[in-house]
């Protein structure tokens, strides 16, 4: 085989390489038959025969750099951390799709595989089409008529939509209930809903009045002494304004 040298790239392949080898990692140098594993994210895992605990390893390299030619070095570095494997036997060598692991919750309306749920984000299995979920979404046994599931999301009052913003956005129904629903308590002026990062209530006088506030994951429950609304959220009851002293 032609000798190669490369720099890893971003791929959403999982690299599997086995063999005889010399483990230099942390100041310390292993010698064994071991399996090392290329992440999709440049994490390198190098594994031996006992327990779940790899001999080393390197999460999130800055870089990777492999090479084959009868058999194969790889040096990854992060920071001033570093680990190098070079072979000195090769068993195999083998590249395999690799993707997140998550709770099925349904198929893909555009190629029919399982759509997969793995924190705030859902992804198909089959093909490169991913929804990321505000925070708080609870998915609904129902979905939507595009073939998606759909959510409930706690801003200000429960909205149920598609988890495609482009389907159903959370957005657009927050404005829709709340754009000038409260007063400005700095200035007496009309609070809109604005997408800056998050979701948030800003006085309309913006820039003469800079008054804001992140919009929580909750529902309005009544009305504080300040006179902002008073939301109820997993963690308690608070004010609009989290600086509050009524937030407490």
């Amino acid at each position: 085989m032609a000798s190669a040298t490369r720099e890893r790239e971003e791929t959403t392949t999982l690299s599997v390489l086995a063999g005889e080898c010399l483990v230099h990692a942390e100041g310390e140098t292993h010698r064994g038959d071991v399996v090392v594993l290329l992440k999709p994210d440049n994490t390198v895992l190098v594994h031996d025969a006992d327990g779940y605990r790899p001999v080393a390893w390197l999460t999130r390299a800055d870089s990777v750099s492999t090479r084959r030619n009868d058999g194969f070095s790889i040096t990854a570095i992060a920071g001033d951390r570093s680990l190098h494997v070079e072979s000195q036997a090769e068993y195999g060598f083998g590249e395999f799709p690799a993707s997140h692991a998550g709770i099925p919750v349904g198929d893909c309306p555009e190629c029919d595989r399982v759509l997969v749920r793995s924190g705030g984000l859902i992804g198909c299995l089959g093909c490169s089409n991913r929804y990321g979920l505000p925070d708080g979404a609870r998915l609904l046994d129902e979905g939507c008529d595009c073939g998606l599931p759909r959510m409930a999301v706690d801003r200000g009052e429960t909205f149920e939509l598609c988890i495609d913003r482009g389907c159903e956005s959370l957005d657009e129904a927050v404005t829709e209930r709340f754009d000038r629903e409260w007063s400005c308590p700095a200035c007496g002026d009309d609070l809109r809903v604005l997408r800056r990062g998050g979701l948030l209530a800003g006085c309309d006088a913006y820039p003469d009045c800079e008054t804001a506030y992140v919009i929580p994951t909750g529902t309005v429950s009544g009305t504080c002494d300040c006179g902002l609304p008073r939301f109820e959220t997993r963690s308690g009851g608070r004010c609009l304004d989290a600086t509050c002293e009524e937030s407490v």
